[in-house]
């Protein structure tokens, strides 16, 4: 357990929020400069922190509590009907683990997924330098895992093995291969990897109840909601 007492945080200006428009919004850091590892990592994931490259972060509005950090229980993980068709549709795919190191092919994959995707948001338009200052980290313990047909990628899992668990940082796919609800089987693969290692949760970030696009996170269940600084299991 890290002495968190020790570890001096700065709160952001305001900014506009990601999530919600028409809302202004305030992050809390945890010192980049500080001596971030693992088990600092471990312990902030259990107040709610995520990370965003080489940072590690939390929502911090004084007026607004929309941003809900979730995380699923491995060990009570009962996938349901719809998402047990889309583990045996993808049952052809084979995964591969690799470093969190700049990949070309693995780019281009992410570039066209944000472009068709998401250019409505801060990540577009993508870049190499956006790209890699998102995704990587010098000490995440971060590894990219690709999900490949025999004929070529379709997906890649980003994700942090913690102490505590596996940090879902971010998944993008083959946009044409929609059939496969190719975002459904990271997380459920990212479930069973998880179970494997013996880690008790798979952390998704924040879940708003009025975003969209975050609505696919209450698909899981049991999911468990930090709320009032306790993780409070949702049937």
């Amino acid at each position: 357990m890290t002495d968190l007492s020790a570890v001096k945080f700065f709160v952001t200006p305001l900014h506009k929020c990601s999530y919600l428009p028409r809302q202004d919004a305030i992050t809390l850091f945890a010192d980049p400069k500080a001596s971030l590892d693992r088990d600092l990592y471990s312990d902030l994931s259990e107040l709610g922190f995520r990370r965003s490259g080489n940072y590690l972060y939390r929502p911090h509005c004084k007026q607004c509590s929309a941003c809900i950090p979730v995380r699923i229980p491995v060990d009570e993980f009962q996938p349901s009907r719809k998402q047990k068709r889309v583990m045996k549709r993808n049952a052809d795919l084979t995964v591969n683990k690799l470093p969190a190191i700049y990949n070309e092919e693995h780019y281009q994959l992410y570039a066209r997924y944000i472009t068709h995707k998401h250019s409505d948001g801060d990540m577009y338009p993508p870049s190499p330098e956006q790209y890699e200052s998102f995704l990587l980290s010098e000490w995440g313990n971060t590894f990219f895992y690709e999900f490949r047909t025999p004929e070529k990628l379709v997906a890649v899992a980003v994700c942090d093995i913690m102490i505590n668990g596996l940090s879902a940082v971010y998944t993008f796919y083959d946009i044409d291969e929609t059939k496969r609800s190719l975002g459904v089987m990271g997380v459920l693969w990212q479930i069973q990897e998880a179970k494997k290692m013996g880690l008790p949760s798979v952390y998704l970030g924040y879940w708003i109840k009025e975003c969209q696009k975050m609505s696919y996170k209450t698909e899981y269940r049991p999911l468990e909601m930090f709320v009032n600084n306790h993780w409070v299991n949702v049937k």
